[in-house]
């Protein structure tokens, strides 16, 4: 393990980052890099993905960030990322959900279901190759975290997002019931692992302030500050936050 933590909660962790060539995804391999994990990346885009490893490796010296090409709408290859980490790393303390994507409509009836045929295989279906994957070794962890990204819409749907909603909606249900078996296996005691999702309204980063810089963002979540709160969770007892919403929003 490398040792570039301070000794905190996820020093030495193992943590797998699914979706992570994206802004957020960059951000969150840095963080966790930062607090001492030996952080697992992987996305559709090769190239992308490699320019996000790279850039979380330098940053952070002594850092191990690997990545690898992972077809996550297919559940055989999540299990084989799963035991190829755990057997690598000796263990797994966590999966981050970022695998993202929108469609929308400008109404209701405009809705095209090819958005939804995409959608769920996007938002939902990756969510349940990841958690069935991971399950096991989350469950076998001491510190053991799956974490969706989710949004506020999936609580409060707009009519040209009906798709998106009920996708997002599916992929929060998917993951409470792995909460739910967390909670089972814990009995008396408690979970030992958690199942959790973070509720943002959208993301903001940088560049896009910078290619419109006057618009306000209002309620947006910077992929900094969402990283951090990812991060964060592990500060937390697996009992507090197994099967939880966690708002970085305000509810709508």
């Amino acid at each position: 393990m490398n040792g570039n933590g301070n000794g905190g909660p996820l020093d030495g962790a193992v943590i797998a980052v699914a979706g992570a060539a994206g802004a957020a995804g960059r951000a969150t391999l840095l963080r966790l890099a930062e607090a001492g994990a030996t952080v697992v990346a992987s996305d559709a885009d090769p190239a992308r993905l490699a320019e996000a490893v790279d850039a979380a490796r330098y940053a952070h010296g002594g850092a191990t960030v690997i990545g690898d090409t992972v077809d996550l709408f297919d559940l055989g290859a999540a299990r084989e990322w799963a035991d190829k980490t755990e057997k690598e790393f000796g263990r797994i303390d966590g999966l981050v959900h970022l695998v993202g994507g929108w469609r929308g409509s400008s109404s209701f009836a405009e809705t095209d279901l090819a958005d939804w045929t995409f959608l769920e295989k996007l938002l939902i279906r990756t969510v349940q190759s990841t958690s069935l994957a991971f399950q096991d070794a989350l469950q076998r962890s001491d510190r053991g975290r799956y974490l969706l990204i989710s949004a506020a819409g999936a609580s409060k749907p707009t009519a040209g997002n009906a798709a998106y909603a009920a996708a997002k909606a599916a992929a929060e249900a998917w993951t409470l019931a792995m909460g739910d078996e967390f909670r089972k296996a814990g009995g008396e005691e408690g979970p030992s692992a958690a199942a959790a999702i973070l509720v943002i309204k959208a993301l903001v980063h940088d560049a896009m302030r910078a290619e419109r810089p006057n618009a306000k963002f209002a309620g947006f979540t910077d992929v900094k500050d969402l990283a951090d709160a990812i991060a964060g969770v592990w500060d937390r007892p697996a009992q507090e936050v197994n099967g939880q919403r966690l708002w970085l929003t305000p509810k709508p």
